[in-house]
């Protein structure tokens, strides 16, 4: 996985993040329960904020959104320049039906430095405008996040049935 910013041959660290490929292994493949239990290994043997924002993607799975957003304020105490934990922290606030406080979370994914697709908080700021009915800040984010990942096709769709309801 890409997304350690180091990379140690040996040691505790080695360890924590074989735990974690095998974790996400049996994410991929709906096995939540192995799921967990291997990130919560990869955690003990050496805390990464990649290990927690996952343990807490697979919660969400099970609409365990407090543990979900807990794990995330742990990734965040272990490394606050990773900027999957604030993306999803919102994220899980809008599954909890709260289109106000997700916005400061994804506007902190979004001043994070270090983070794969700046795409998916513009996207997820996009929806929340829309559904607030704030349409211009909605555009805005939408083709931030194409701007972002020009082929990014829900981004695309979205923009321009916004536009055609702006026209």
């Amino acid at each position: 996985m890409g997304m350690f910013h180091d990379d140690y041959s040996s040691g505790p660290r080695h360890e924590a993040i074989e735990l974690f490929k095998r974790a996400f292994e049996a994410q991929r493949i709906e096995a939540y329960e192995e799921a967990i239990e291997l990130y919560k290994r990869s955690i003990a043997t050496y805390p990464t904020a990649e290990a927690h924002t996952f343990l807490g993607w697979v919660y969400s799975f099970q609409q365990l959104y407090d543990e979900a957003i807990a794990e995330c304020l742990e990734a965040i105490r272990v490394d606050s320049t990773f900027g999957n934990p604030y993306n999803d922290i919102g994220s899980y606030l809008v599954a909890k039906g709260d289109f106000y406080n997700c916005v400061e979370w994804f506007k902190r994914a979004l001043n994070a430095p270090r983070y794969e697709s700046y795409a998916f908080p513009h996207m997820n700021l996009g929806r929340v405008y829309e559904q607030r009915g704030r349409l211009l800040e909605a555009a805005r984010h939408y083709g931030l996040a194409l701007e972002q990942e020009p082929g990014y096709t829900q981004a695309t769709i979205a923009l321009h049935r916004l536009q055609a309801r702006l026209n």
